[in-house]
């Protein structure tokens, strides 16, 4: 490890000792911050609530703009504690599994467990208390600096799950790891390169849309389940949810199972609105005008 990423993991440690409260009300500040200097964090926020929620007002939607980038802040601060506590440590702030059942009985069933966790919550402790529950990889393209990899694999210990690059060998990996019932992550809200998705409606408006996790369920036949943690008020810790796939999503129809995948990921986000990442270019297309 780099001398300078050693000192980033030596800063994590002594700030994750701080309240998980105290973090998270930093986080907060910054949020309200970003959405007083009006830079791209809140535009992308601002014009992505225009499309999703067009019927508010100005006066509601502002304040579900202000919500969002400090429920935003709070992902960025979070990850202190996450990362810095430990594994082990950060899962003592899980207060409360809803849908455990589904995910025991998907394991059980040896068919192999597709997660699809979109950018919702706190998506590192999911991981942490899925890897302790089962062995597992998740779909990840690599950082832009190289080093970092080392830092995640520092913080994350014994908990880390095996991960494997979105490209051809990684994704054969998936299959083989599936078609063993083994268990994989994906985010299904990732926007997919070029070629490598489908239009598909996203809150009533068509957004690019993996289709990777689809073509995944329909060959292998693993249980798809839908999972995130939210993160519960006033540095509380947080409740992990699992919820089962829409119908349709391992259909041949690769429109039609990418309509179901979106929504999985809107009952998702129905459940903590404003923890999403709505700073997110969701509705960007390559061939298409950008709302952005």
């Amino acid at each position: 490890m780099r001398l300078d990423i050693y000192l980033v993991y030596l800063l994590l440690r002594l700030f994750g000792l701080l309240p998980l409260r105290w973090l998270q009300g930093f986080g907060a500040l910054l949020g309200r911050l970003a959405l007083r200097r009006g830079g791209k964090m809140a535009r992308y926020t601002a014009v992505n609530l225009q499309i999703v929620q067009p019927q508010l007002d100005e006066k509601a939607r502002s304040g579900l703009v202000r919500e969002a980038l400090v429920e935003g802040g709070k992902s960025i601060t979070e990850i202190v504690k996450i990362w810095g506590a430990g594994a082990e440590s950060a899962l003592g702030l899980v207060r409360e599994v809803r849908g455990e059942a589904l995910f025991e009985q998907a394991l059980a069933s040896g068919k192999g467990v597709i997660i699809a966790a979109p950018h919702l919550g706190c998506w590192e402790l999911l991981n942490y208390w899925l890897c302790y529950k089962t062995p597992m990889a998740i779909l990840y393209r690599p950082p832009r600096i190289a080093a970092v990899e080392a830092l995640l694999r520092k913080v994350r210990g014994a908990l880390a799950p095996e991960q494997v690059r979105a490209e051809g060998a990684g994704v054969r990996a998936l299959y083989k790891r599936l078609a063993a019932g083994g268990t994989v992550g994906i985010l299904p809200d990732q926007k997919p390169r070029q070629g490598e998705g489908e239009f598909a409606p996203f809150f009533g408006r068509e957004a690019m849309t993996m289709v990777l996790l689809p073509r995944l369920a329909a060959r292998t036949g693993a249980t798809v389940l839908f999972a995130f943690a939210e993160r519960l008020p006033r540095g509380e810790g947080y409740r992990i949810h699992f919820l089962p796939a829409p119908e349709g999503l391992d259909d041949a129809d690769l429109p039609r199972a990418c309509a179901a995948l979106n929504r999985g990921v809107e009952s998702c986000v129905k459940l903590a609105f404003a923890q999403y990442q709505w700073h997110y270019k969701r509705y960007s297309a390559d061939d298409r005008p950008s709302p952005y």
